[in-house]
C-alpha cells in the first residue's frame, strides 16, 4: 500500500486513465460480442470479410481513428460511441479514485462506554483502495450492460450472472469491498466500520458461522432464490393448473441450461457450507451481506415486474433488470440497492416522458437508469447513508412499507391501464 501511495497522484491518475481506456476497449468488445445481433466492430474481434486487423488498431483511443477505413461497412460515424466509451471509462476510473481514496470523510468520536462495532479497520488507505478496485469492476460491468440495453433493450446474463458471482467472491475474499457503515475515532485512531445487512444495528452473534444453522439457511435460501430465477420458466394457466405444472417441468427438463444452473447451485451450496465453517467472522458477515443484497436487489425488481405485468397485461420490466439489480446488490448490499431502486425512476421518468413526446415510444431500457443511480449511490454514499440509516433501522417495518408500496404501484398501474383502454380508439 505504501508503494502505491508513494507514487505522485498525477501519475496514479494518468495510469488509471490509461487503464480505463484499455478496459473501455474490452467493454466495447463485450457490447458487440454479447449482443443478440453480434457485430464485428471492435478491433479485438475478428476482422470483417475483406478486412484485416493490425496491432495498432487495438491501441486505446488511437485505434478507432485507424478504423475509419471500415466506414463503408459500419456506417460513417460508427467509431464515435466506442471512442467515447473508452474516454468516459478512463475519466471514471481516475475520477472515482480521487473521490474514494483522496477525499476526506467525516469521523465521529465513539462515546465513552459505548460498545465497539464488531467489524472495524484502522488501515483506511487499504480499505479505500480495496473498495475502489471493487467499484471499478462494478462500473465496467454496468457500462457494458447499459450499452447493450440501450441498443437492444436486453441485458445478457453473461454480464449480470458473472458479475454477481464476482461480487459474492470479492465479499468473501475481502470484506472491505463492501460499502462502509460509519467512520469512527476509537482511542484517537480513525477507523471504518463494515456495512452488514443488519446495519445500522450491531452484528449479532447469532449470525456467525458454524455451528449456527440459521445464518447458513439464510445464505442457502438467497443462493437458491437467485439460481431458481435463472432457470427457464414458463407458467400459463389458460389450460388449467395441471397443464401449467406439466409444461413448466417439461421445459425445465428440456432446456440444457437447467443442468448447468443445477451444477452452479450445487457448487455454490458447497462453497457456502465451507465458508460458514472456515471463513473468518468478517468474511462470513460480508458474504452473507452480499447474498442478502443480491436477493433483495433482484427480488424487489422481480416483484415490480410481476405486479406491473399483471396490472398492465404486458411485460413491465425485463428479467435482465432483475439480474442486473441482483448483481448491484451483491456489490453494495441491500441498503444501497434499495436506495438505487428509489433513485432510478427519477431519471427514467424524465427520459421516458421525452421519448414518448418525441417518438411516441413508451418502451425505454431501464437498466441504464439503475446503473446511473448505482453510481450516484457509490459516489454520495456517506451522505446518503447518514440521511437514511434511521429508516433502515426500522427493520421489518421497512419491509412491510415496501410491500405496501408495491401493492399501491399495482393499483396505480391498473388505473393507468383503464385510462389507456378508454382513450384508445375503437
Amino acid at each position: 500500500m505504501n508503494a502505491i501511495l508513494s507514487i505522485q497522484l498525477g501519475l496514479r491518475l494518468f495510469a488509471l486513465f490509461a487503464l480505463g481506456t484499455l478496459v473501455g476497449g474490452f467493454i466495447n468488445l463485450a457490447v458487440y460480442r454479447l449482443a443478440w445481433n453480434r457485430r464485428l466492430i471492435s478491433p479485438w474481434s475478428a476482422a470483417p470479410p475483406g478486412q484485416s486487423r493490425r496491432w495498432p488498431d487495438r491501441l486505446p483511443l488511437v485505434g478507432w481513428f485507424r478504423l475509419w477505413r471500415e466506414t463503408a461497412l459500419h456506417g460513417p460515424h460508427f467509431w464515435i460511441r466506442p471512442l467515447a466509451v473508452e474516454i468516459v471509462t478512463g475519466l471514471l476510473f481516475a475520477g472515482l479514485y480521487v473521490w474514494e481514496t483522496e477525499r476526506a470523510v467525516p469521523f465521529l468520536l465513539l462515546p465513552a462506554g459505548e460498545p465497539l462495532p464488531m467489524f472495524l479497520s484502522a488501515d483506511l488507505p487499504l480499505v479505500a483502495h480495496v473498495r475502489f478496485a471493487s467499484h471499478l469492476i462494478l462500473v465496467a460491468l454496468m457500462l457494458a450492460a447499459s450499452l447493450i440495453d440501450i441498443d437492444e433493450k436486453t441485458i445478457p446474463d453473461a454480464i449480470t450472472v458473472a458479475g454477481t458471482i464476482i461480487g459474492l467472491g470479492l465479499a468473501a475474499v475481502d470484506p472491505w469491498t463492501l460499502l462502509p457503515a460509519m467512520h469512527w475515532i476509537v482511542a484517537g485512531v480513525p477507523q471504518v466500520e463494515l456495512l452488514t445487512f443488519v446495519s445500522p444495528g450491531p452484528w449479532p452473534d447469532a449470525l456467525g458461522g458454524w455451528p449456527r444453522r440459521e445464518p447458513l439457511a439464510i445464505a442457502l435460501g438467497c443462493w437458491t432464490l437467485w439460481c431458481g430465477g435463472l432457470t427457464p420458466r414458463r407458467w400459463n394457466t389458460r389450460r388449467g393448473l395441471a397443464t401449467a405444472v406439466r409444461v413448466f417441468f417439461h421445459r425445465l427438463r428440456a432446456e440444457r441450461i437447467t443442468y448447468g444452473i443445477a451444477v452452479l447451485w450445487l457448487a455454490g451450496c458447497l462453497a457456502l457450507a465451507l465458508a460458514a465453517w472456515l471463513a473468518p467472522p468478517a468474511n462470513w458477515a460480508a458474504l452473507l451481506t452480499a447474498l442478502v443484497g443480491m436477493a433483495a436487489g433482484g427480488g424487489i425488481i422481480w416483484a415490480v415486474r410481476i405486479v406491473g405485468g399483471l396490472a398492465l397485461r404486458q411485460e413491465a420490466m425485463g428479467f435482465g433488470d432483475v439480474t442486473l439489480m441482483a448483481m448491484i446488490g451483491s456489490f453494495i448490499g441491500w441498503q444501497g440497492a434499495l436506495i438505487v431502486f428509489f433513485l432510478a425512476p427519477f431519471a427514467g421518468l424524465v427520459i421516458g416522458l421525452l421519448q414518448w413526446i418525441v417518438h411516441r415510444d413508451n418502451e425505454i431500457p431501464y437498466g441504464p437508469f439503475l446503473c446511473l443511480a448505482t453510481l450516484v449511490v457509490i459516489v454520495f454514499w456517506n451522505d446518503l447513508w447518514d440521511r437514511t440509516s434511521d429508516i433502515f433501522a426500522l427493520g421489518s417495518l421497512l419491509v412491510a412499507a415496501l410491500a405496501v408500496c408495491v401493492v399501491l404501484m399495482g393499483a396505480m398501474l391498473l388505473g393507468f391501464r383503464a385510462i389507456r383502454e378508454r382513450a384508445a380508439p375503437h
